[in-house]
């Protein structure tokens, strides 16, 4: 017996330490591959658009006013739609950050499509396909998919108006959207959803006179018995946003996790082109 016994003691530390030294060669392999960048996604096809302008409506609260003026001047341009294509990182397993890449297409005020793909050594891993139509979120993963929950419709309706960070126009040009003060460096944002508003509380910076935070309450989750949770979404860039703006970088958190799940660097901006072919599922 006891030979028995020092015979698998033997083979059962060899298979530990197997399984540890494949455990530590994944995690670097992994590490490894993560710090490959993907590509970016092809840029769109050159094609003459025009945009029309509006004056910069008046009676906007202080830093909402200066905030315009600093990005666009005393005209306004009228966006009916954006493709905003860059990378970033995501989190979609164990807190890691994974290089990727996203192409995100707005009928703006109205409708959007996301594509991301999570890369390692610059090679898809994960890919996800979501949006929001009609009205109608849908999300389309290998670890999920769902359409049309509740929950998700009312986040995705504030993300469709959050990623108007890229093009802020509408949120003055669109009647169904208003300001109203709160400070010297802060305003709160309205947006309609369904027969209702919701809300952002928006923080500018008082030096550079551009958006430094956003803040809303949104769901996280999908099912009846979920809560709200504080959505907070950082916008980095340095100077204001506008078409073809590279390096317009932003991050969202939520308020339980303490550091941000996604960061997004817009390296190409389109506005006013064709979205017909690539807005639906």
């Amino acid at each position: 017996m006891t030979r028995a016994f020092g015979r698998n003691l033997r083979a059962f530390r060899n298979l530990l330490m197997g399984f540890t030294i494949f455990i530590i060669s994944t995690g670097v392999l992994v590490w490894i591959g993560i710090q490959y960048q993907p590509k970016p996604f092809p840029p769109l096809p050159d094609e003459k658009r025009s945009i029309k302008t509006v004056p910069l409506p008046a009676g906007l609260p202080d830093p909402v006013q200066r905030f315009y003026s600093a990005v666009y001047g005393k005209e306004i341009p009228v966006i009916e739609t954006a493709v905003i294509s860059g990378r970033g990182t995501l989190k979609p397993f164990l807190n890691l950050p994974i290089p990727a890449r996203f192409f995100f297409v707005h009928n703006a005020g109205k409708a959007y499509r996301h594509y991301f793909e999570a890369t390692i050594f610059g090679m898809p891993v994960f890919k996800v396909n979501e949006g929001y139509l009609h009205g109608m979120s849908f999300f389309e993963s290998p670890m999920a998919s769902f359409t049309n929950d509740p929950n998700s419709n009312q986040a995705a309706n504030l993300t469709l108006w959050a990623e108007a960070i890229w093009f802020p126009a509408i949120w003055v040009t669109d009647p169904r959207v208003h300001w109203e003060p709160v400070d010297d460096d802060t305003a709160l944002l309205f947006v309609p959803f369904d027969q209702r508003e919701e809300n952002f509380l928006v923080h500018f910076n008082p030096v550079t006179d551009l958006i430094d935070i956003m803040e809303t309450m949104r769901y996280r989750e999908t099912g009846d018995d979920q809560i709200t949770i504080l959505w907070i979404l950082r916008s980095e860039s340095k100077q204001p946003v506008a078409e073809g703006n590279a390096g317009a970088t932003g991050s969202a958190m939520w308020l339980d996790q303490g550091s941000p799940w996604a960061s997004f660097d817009a390296e190409q901006i389109f506005l006013n082109v064709d979205v017909s072919q690539s807005i639906h599922r």
